[in-house]
């Protein structure tokens, strides 16, 4: 096999990684095809035609060599690279260049000959002459499908483990080319003289100089080649390139590729196996008996010999042809014996003769339709005749008709001769000078419009190549984007789900802290491994510099993700809930929080809706929740709403100082500690909330100020911006949405609130209302605060803002919605607690390890279900009348408390001793 490894390695440059130092031939036209090029070409008749391989001759223009001209290589592409390799001669093993077509864009260039076309690459431009107009075209086209195919190709090997995302990439999209067909039509493939191995066998063409063919830029690589070509010269004389093509009939893949039809049809495989190894041995005779005569080839006769071998495969090919076609008839043949094969052991191996007397009606009724078949198709047979018929007189009938028109268009030819030469001889035998000037311009004209038709042909077909050229580019740019887009929604789950496994491995450092029988150095190592643990983001910055979606310290309106906390304990739930936090929002970014978005962009104005009501449940998204609460707060004050009422608050407030002021200034500097809007002193938006709660208190006296109305206005500010929106919107929550009393000074409304959730907890959770009531907790004390300032400090800021969402919207009943599933959500963790000093200090800090905002609204809003408004009501109602009537008595208790201290302290100044007389009197 060393002949044939020669003459594959002479036809075809190596364009694997490592190159193997094949001998070549280097003898021009008399160097066969390789085997497996024969093989692929001529012995393999029964399969499709394989694809032209993409190789030829080019002229290659070197402007920065030493010799600026045109230089003829052999150019081949790679497949597997991407890269179109090119060499001095077919010959040659070690390339002098490559070309990266996966990230290269074609042009052709009108002015210039019609041949040239241009390669632009990121680091270099290629330009490139063709022999004529055709092979241009092909080049480009070919090209520009492998730069597709290649594209294609490692955009789907990059994305194939991902069976579950959206296809990215579509196998459909390989062979399509009809989108570029749409541009550029497909051009005819040249002649095996110009492209394809054919070509290789061909001398290359010669410049006019000798050595202006030579590189001087890679003198190693063309020594490498030439001592190649002298080797291959002295090794492969003989018979040997024969013997190759002999030898390739025994092709690993040639019996791989019988195996394959074997396994299709048996029958069909032996048949061409025998027919095969027939036509094999007069065809190794003959070759034999060629080669005796002709140990080697000789100059000028290897193209003949390859042509009488063309003509002996195109004869082989035929009687191939002709014995599947004797197959197939055989195939038909045998399934109707097989046939009536089974119906006669059918027939004979039925016992009873009722039952034969069944199959032979059944065949009689066979019989029945198929003569019923053939009398409908003998009836059609006698319409198509008839059909057939009528044409043919109208066949005739047209004929009659044009050989007419025909008479007469003759006639009319023979009146315009008549009349053309009347003309002619009453024109002048003399030609005028003008005439003679106006004859030259029309030809000068002529030419030009001759110019101008070739100049508008060579624009229309650059047009279509760049047109084709931009499609191409753009697909591939899509594909780029996608598969881009697929890699970072893969990078987003992993992250997740690495945020997900650090939070567990947390969690279960916490449990392991709290176990009471843990050894000393066991707590140890857990307290190291913890520490260890909180310093990863500092670890994680110094040696990733870019993060995909790394943990802000900040959200978009300026909370805290991660508290600082100075007990080690809380540092470490403040470390779990932000990768919690993180791990929901990589994951909920990729399709819920998309389609909601998409939701809100196509909603257009606002009306009061079940639509809208359902959005405002799920959420808003920042880039609209302002635009929402402020038609929210208008569309519910518009009653109570007037020009420059808000500015002559503020006028009024300049004028007298409020008794509220003083409580006001001390609560400012405690508005949202963990808010950096808020933290400094100097911050622009501490203005803003003094003068809001100043032209409250002055709105509403009844209320004035009270503790918790700071956090209501400064959510309203950092959502709304504007001061007197936020301003509206305070007005809008005290009374609109709360009920009467909620801030006054007993806060009636606040303490009914209470009293029914208690009710409302153990209607809805039964079991956690008794846990609760087995160790005496008061969840007033926890509660409490929650709808005071509806969930300010208590929610992480991203589910806070989804509960004012609908709150804004719905009222109260929100409120009592989420704190019964906040206590939904943590049921199982509250459980489990049998201490109530530990049930206590887990209430404090627990609605801060809620991070799925999703799953709580999910709870809120169909698990609470069913909530009536009018329930609420009555509850309220009825609370409201006990608590009045137990604030009465407390009012009572506590005059009557009143008037027995004072008769006391009067009582006792009169009867009062001074400290000398009580000496004295001892």
């Amino acid at each position: 096999m060393q002949a044939d490894s020669g003459s594959r390695d002479c036809l075809m440059p190596e364009t694997s990684n490592k190159s193997e130092a094949g001998s070549g031939h280097g003898c021009g036209i008399d160097v066969p095809p390789c085997p497996e090029d024969w093989e692929n070409a001529y012995l393999k008749s029964g399969k499709e035609t394989p694809k032209k391989k993409l190789c030829g001759y080019l002229h290659k223009f070197s402007a920065k060599a030493p010799i600026k001209a045109w230089k003829s290589r052999w150019f081949f592409y790679d497949g597997n690279k991407g890269h179109l390799l090119y060499y001095r001669t077919a010959q040659d093993v070690n390339p002098l260049g490559s070309i990266d077509i996966s990230s290269a864009s074609f042009d052709l260039k009108v002015g210039s000959d019609e041949d040239v076309f241009e390669i632009k690459t990121p680091s270099k431009d290629f330009i490139l002459k063709a022999v004529n107009k055709q092979a241009m075209m092909y080049w480009l086209q070919q090209l520009q499908i492998k730069r597709w195919e290649f594209c294609t190709n490692q955009a789907q090997a990059c994305v194939a483990d991902e069976a579950v995302l959206p296809c990215s990439v579509s196998a459909v999209q390989l062979n399509d080319t009809d989108a570029e067909h749409a541009f550029l039509p497909s051009v005819k493939t040249p002649t095996d003289d110009i492209v394809g191995i054919t070509a290789a066998f061909l001398p290359p063409p010669q410049p006019s100089i000798a050595l202006q063919n030579i590189s001087l830029k890679h003198p190693w690589i063309e020594i490498q080649n030439t001592v190649h070509s002298l080797c291959g010269n002295r090794q492969n004389r003989g018979d040997s390139d024969m013997l190759g093509f002999m030898e390739s009939n025994d092709n690993p893949e040639h019996v791989a590729d019988e195996d394959h039809r074997e396994t299709e049809s048996e029958n069909a495989a032996e048949m061409q196996k025998d027919t095969r190894m027939k036509l094999k041995s007069p065809m190794v005779r003959k070759m034999k008996k060629m080669n005796s005569g002709f140990p080697c080839f000789a100059e000028g006769t290897g193209q003949e010999k390859v042509t009488s071998l063309q003509h002996q495969v195109l004869v082989l090919e035929e009687e191939v042809k002709s014995q599947k076609e004797l197959v197939k008839l055989l195939h038909k043949a045998l399934e109707a014996a097989q046939q009536e094969k089974r119906e006669s052991c059918r027939y004979l191996t039925t016992a009873k003769e009722k039952d034969r007397l069944e199959l032979v009606r059944h065949k009689v009724r066979q019989i029945a339709e198929l003569n019923k078949q053939v009398e409908v198709l003998e009836m059609e047979r006698k319409e198509l005749k008839q059909s057939l018929a009528v044409n043919e007189e109208h066949i005739q009938e047209l004929k009659a008709h044009v050989q007419l028109l025909m008479d007469k268009n003759q006639a009319k030819q023979q009146v315009i001769l008549k009349l053309t030469e009347q003309l002619t001889r009453s024109m002048p035998d003399s030609i005028t000078e003008a005439d003679l000037l106006a004859a030259e311009t029309l030809y000068k004209q002529q030419e030009e419009i001759e110019h101008l038709k070739d100049d508008l042909e060579a624009y229309k077909t650059q047009n279509q190549f760049l047109n084709s050229e931009i499609h191409q580019v753009t697909k591939i740019w899509s594909t780029v984007a996608q598969r881009e887009k697929t890699l970072l929604m893969k990078c987003a789950r992993l992250q997740a789900h690495n945020c997900q496994i650090e939070s567990k491995y947390l969690m279960t450092l916490r449990r392991l802290q709290d176990l009471p029988d843990l050894a000393s150095e066991h707590k140890e190592m857990v307290k190291g491994l913890i520490q260890e643990a909180l310093q990863w983001d500092v670890k994680e910055e110094t040696m990733i510099p870019i993060q995909l979606n790394p943990i802000n310290q900040y959200d978009d309106y300026g909370f805290m993700t991660i508290p600082e906390y100075e007990a080690g304990d809380w540092k470490l739930l403040a470390k779990i809930q932000a990768l919690e936090i993180k791990s929901s929002n990589l994951l909920n970014q990729e399709g819920i929080e998309k389609s909601l978005s998409e939701r809100w962009n196509n909603l257009g104005d606002l009306s009061s809706s079940s639509d809208l009501k359902a959005l405002l449940r799920c959420g808003v998204p920042v880039e609209h929740r302002q635009r929402v609460w402020r038609w929210i707060v208008s569309h519910r004050v518009q009653h109570i709403h007037s020009p420059g009422h808000y500015q002559n608050l503020l006028k009024k407030c300049e004028a007298a100082e409020h008794p509220a002021s003083q409580q006001i200034e001390l609560d400012l500097p405690r508005t949202l500690s963990n808010n950096r809007h808020f933290l400094s002193p100097a911050s622009q938006l501490l203005p803003k909330l003094r003068r809001v709660l100043l032209a409250f208190s002055r709105q509403n006296p009844t209320i004035g100020y009270c503790q918790g109305l700071n956090r209501l206005a400064a959510i309203a500010l950092l959502v709304l911006e504007e001061e007197e929106s936020a301003f509206w919107c305070l007005v809008h929550i005290t009374e609109n949405l709360m009920p009467p009393d909620y801030y006054s000074n007993m806060l009636i409304g606040s303490q009914v609130d209470q009293r029914v959730f208690k009710d409302f907890l153990a209607m809805k959770l039964p079991k956690l209302t008794a846990h609760l009531e087995h160790h005496r907790i008061d969840l007033a004390l926890v509660t409490f605060n929650w709808f005071l300032v509806i969930f300010v400090d208590s929610l992480v800021s991203d589910i806070l803002f989804r509960v004012w969402d609908a709150f804004l919207y719905e009222g109260t009943k929100v409120i009592f919605r989420y704190a019964l599933a906040i206590f939904k959500y943590n049921e199982e963790a509250i459980l489990k607690i049998q201490d109530s000093l530990e049930i206590y200090q887990y209430l404090r800090f627990f609605t801060k390890t809620i991070c799925d905002g999703r799953k709580l609204m999910n709870i809120a809003f169909s698990d609470m279900n069913p909530f009536p408004m009018k329930l609420l009501q009555n509850r309220r109602e009825e609370y409201r009348l006990k608590l009045e009537v137990e604030m009465r008595e407390l009012e009572r208790i506590k005059a009557q408390y009143m008037r027995e201290q004072a008769e006391h302290t009067s009582s006792h100044l009169d009867g009062a001793v001074s400290e000398d007389d009580e000496e004295e009197d001892m």
